[in-house]
């Protein structure tokens, strides 16, 4: 018997039953890539991008340990705000409020800020190809990310959500990977109804409402005021010469027009705050006696 194919149909024979085994990982690596794409597409509606708050946890359950959610706090620079045990495994500690280029050597730092800035200004989703660093001990290894934009409650795309999948176990050294390829595809984003257009023509004036106008409610209407252009405040000169003029003129009348028809001996009707000469004639001034022929007369000013 002769194995491996050594007959006369040629050496090659053996070689096409051999299955190779990598087209099933990478389809392995893949799938938590692509469940996640579909449940973040899932949350869109329409052209938007999906908030971190409609993000629930128990949809994205069976990758929830290679799930974690960015944070963009400066152009280029995204810190963990979220992240799974596999991914902590990777770092060999705690990412959370470590930056994500923490994951990446010095010389793929840069093309990972500049993805991430596009990420969040586009918008866009992004896919890397990602391998590690060779060890002593341990080969390079390759591993695959996803990020795909998120808004805040303000509104603004800054927030990220990642998966972050890595072939073999659990390192307790930190790793560091380097971008093999990294893949930008922008987001269709609906732009905004643009605004009616104006009528051409022009809006009627909107009539002043009258003074005496109903107001709705318990208040009172006002009341319209106006002051008269005659009328002029009267200083205290002018009250006084019109209380002598008026005295005057109750001097000169009869002392019978004074005296009603019934009685004789009742007094004469007198306009309040205005004296006569002849009663004050009857009265001494302070300090002295009355001269005769003298006639007197005081007026009291009312300002009610």
């Amino acid at each position: 018997m002769i194995f491996g194919g050594q007959n006369s149909s040629g050496k090659n024979a053996g070689k096409e039953k051999v299955v190779v085994m990598d087209r099933f990982r990478s389809r392995t690596t893949l799938s938590p890539l692509r469940q996640a794409e579909a449940y973040w597409a899932g949350l869109r509606r329409g052209d938007e991008i999906p908030s971190r708050a409609q993000v629930d946890p128990r949809g994205l359950e069976n990758i929830l340990s290679q799930t974690f959610i960015l944070e963009r706090v400066a152009p280029g620079i995204a810190r963990f705000r979220l992240a799974g045990q596999r991914v902590n495994e990777l770092a060999g500690m705690e990412v959370r409020g470590m930056p994500l280029t923490a994951f990446f050597t010095a010389d793929a730092r840069k093309t990972v800020s500049a993805a991430l800035e596009n990420m969040f200004d586009e918008p866009s989703i992004i896919e890397m190809e990602l391998q590690t660093e060779a060890t002593r001990l341990r080969g390079s290894r390759t591993a695959r990310m996803i990020l795909l934009p998120l808004r805040s409650d303000l509104g603004d795309v800054s927030r990220a959500l990642g998966v972050l999948v890595s072939e073999g176990g659990a390192s307790k050294i930190s790793q560091r990977f380097t971008v093999t390829e990294c893949d930008i595809r922008p987001v269709s984003v609906g732009e905004k109804a643009a605004p009616k257009a104006a009528s051409k023509t022009a809006p009627k004036p909107t009539p002043k409402p009258s003074v005496n106008a109903p107001v709705a409610g318990f208040a009172e209407r006002k009341s319209a005021f106006a002051p008269k252009a005659d009328t002029k405040p009267n200083s205290l000169m002018d009250e006084a010469r019109t209380l002598l003029d008026r005295a005057r003129s109750e001097n000169n009348k009869p002392l019978a027009s004074q005296f009603t028809s019934q009685r004789r001996d009742m007094k004469p009707v007198r306009d309040a705050g205005v004296e006569t000469g002849a009663d004050l004639v009857s009265r001494p001034p302070r300090g002295g006696k009355l001269k005769k022929d003298a006639s007197h007369l005081r007026l009291v000013v009312s300002r009610d």
